[in-house]
């Protein structure tokens, strides 16, 4: 009578997941507003968008402690300059199985997920992992 948390075949895509975390930060954003962000948010990092909602960097815990370790002050930069730039992002018909391995080779925690060429949100590995399970429980036409 247990349950079978075991992925059927033919893995969902990424748009089949219900929500995506929508955050983000914007070139221009100021440092000090994005660390407050990160502190406030479930989240340990986002993508870095330009006025079109294109992805153009990321932004994670470690890239604003390397900053501070560096003795710079947050509050005198932009997300620009903070962030790591040509981020991975992942499209909404990546697979499940895709995304882990991406996820998994690169030790990320987030992904941006992108339709189109825009950031549509970010995917956790905790996102992954319940779609995963949630594969056996209740198969979908």
């Amino acid at each position: 009578m247990g349950l079978h948390a075991v992925a059927t075949v033919g893995l969902r895509t990424i748009q089949q997941i219900a929500t995506l975390h929508d955050f983000r930060f914007h070139q221009d954003q100021n440092g000090l507003a994005i660390t407050q962000e990160l502190l406030t948010s479930s989240l340990p990092g986002a993508p870095v968008v330009d006025p079109n909602g294109h992805c153009v960097g990321f932004i994670s815990q470690f890239d604003v402690l390397a900053v501070l370790e560096a003795g710079r002050d947050v509050s005198q930069l932009t997300a620009k300059e903070i962030m790591v730039p040509d981020p991975i992002a992942i499209s909404i018909s990546t697979t499940l199985a895709e995304a882990v391995k991406i996820m998994k080779d690169h030790h990320f925690l987030v992904l941006p997920v992108e339709e189109n060429g825009v950031v549509r949100g970010c995917l956790t590995r905790q996102d992954l992992l319940g779609a995963w399970v949630g594969l056996g429980l209740e198969p979908k036409d």
